[in-house]
């Protein structure tokens, strides 16, 4: 058996050379689940105002028929879902966080989908927000497993971080591959401001976007050669990831996954840094004599759904939001006790506390509620 610390740094290794080829995603996953204890590992993506969602990458050892058919399917009628958003970024959950776990193995999606998949339980992270929509990346147990436990959310947070900072940036690289060589091309065509620099923080090289950061001179400047944020708070934090970034992944951690810019009352704007002085990035890195790519960005709008909205202004349970929820997604107590797998009685005291707590006389005026506290920017 390896050491823990071995294993860890060759994961982390896979999951950022991933970042330049996406091919490397199905071994990064693979080894997540090993390493944290899982049977299946997938990234997924979620709309909370559409109800919708699509699986982005996946790694399951035998066949996923059954795992394409959640969306469009049950991820309507999760009651997971319901709740799954109301968790930070980075922040870890399990079923058990979301709903009371003799109340889940009640439930149609655990009858139809999860036990068919054989799966018991799962441990997720949001690695990304917008204004309705999250990102997910999240590990399946398998009966044999059992239940998340501590050990599983203990190795969990030591992945989670570095898997966010891949996914963040390959975002905004969409890439395949990418040569060394083709390096340059490949970065002049992104939206995203890109900086290759040194140890120092020397800019190498700049993408078109980015000089056009530079040119403005309101997020950033180039002081003798040196890549330097107006913000001096900021600057000080950027300065310091890149210059640990000379030791490899190990050495940049979990920090700095994504590094504000701007202080807290302006325009956001963020910046991500992938360390290039280790694995196949490494190849890159020796091509423009570089320590680090820094990738810049404004940050997205994140504002809240209504049902987040409402779930914090009038104290609501997590069960009771999830009856909230499903009034409004499937429509009476006799269709959301089904979907739940509690008795029609248990849904009508959740209903009564809804009530009381918001006012509402009725379903309708529920429904209405949801609808009238909407983002205006969903849809």
């Amino acid at each position: 058996m390896l050491p823990e610390m071995e294993v860890l740094s060759e994961l982390i290794e896979t999951i950022y050379d991933a970042t330049l080829d996406r091919g490397l995603w199905q071994d990064a996953l693979r080894k997540s689940s090993e390493f944290v204890g899982g049977s299946t590992s997938m990234i997924y993506w979620k709309d909370v105002a559409r109800r919708a969602g699509q699986t982005i990458l996946y790694w399951h050892p035998g066949p996923s028929g059954l795992q394409a058919r959640y969306f469009g399917e049950y991820d309507r009628i999760d009651p997971i879902s319901t709740t799954q958003f109301l968790f930070g970024i980075e922040e870890l959950y399990s079923v058990e966080d979301c709903l009371p776990y003799h109340e889940y193995v009640e439930t149609r999606v655990y009858k139809e989908y999860v036990t068919p998949n054989g799966w018991v339980d799962h441990l997720a992270a949001t690695l990304d927000k917008s204004a309705t929509c999250f990102t997910l990346f999240g590990i399946f147990r398998s009966r044999d497993q059992g239940l998340v436990d501590a050990e599983m959310r203990r190795r969990m947070r030591l992945i989670v971080p570095h898997v966010r900072r891949a996914v963040l940036i390959g975002n905004l690289l969409d890439l395949k591959t990418a040569e060394a060589t083709a390096l340059a091309d490949t970065l002049h065509g992104l939206a995203a401001g890109v900086f290759l620099v040194d140890e120092n923080g020397q800019i190498v090289f700049v993408n078109v976007s980015g000089q056009s950061m530079l040119d403005e001179g309101r997020i950033l400047r180039r002081k003798n050669s040196m890549l330097t944020v107006t913000d001096q708070a900021a600057g000080a934090a950027l300065s310091k990831i890149i210059a640990s970034a000379g030791g490899g992944d190990a050495s940049v951690g979990a920090s700095g996954v994504a590094v504000p810019l701007t202080p807290p009352l302006e325009e956001p704007w963020l910046a991500h840094i992938l360390p290039l002085t280790s694995g196949a990035r490494r190849k890159a890195g020796l091509a423009y004599s570089v320590v680090a790519a820094v990738f810049v960005r404004k940050a997205s709008l994140e504002t809240p759904s209504s049902l987040q909205t409402l779930s914090k202004l009038y104290k609501l349970t997590p069960s009771e939001l999830r009856v909230l929820a499903l009034i409004s997604e499937v429509g009476g107590v006799p269709a959301v006790a089904g979907v739940l797998g509690i008795s029609e009685p248990t849904v009508k005291t959740h209903l009564h506390h809804l009530f009381i707590k918001t006012g509402a006389s009725n379903q309708a005026g529920l429904v209405k509620l949801i609808a009238g506290h909407a983002s205006p920017l969903g849809g």
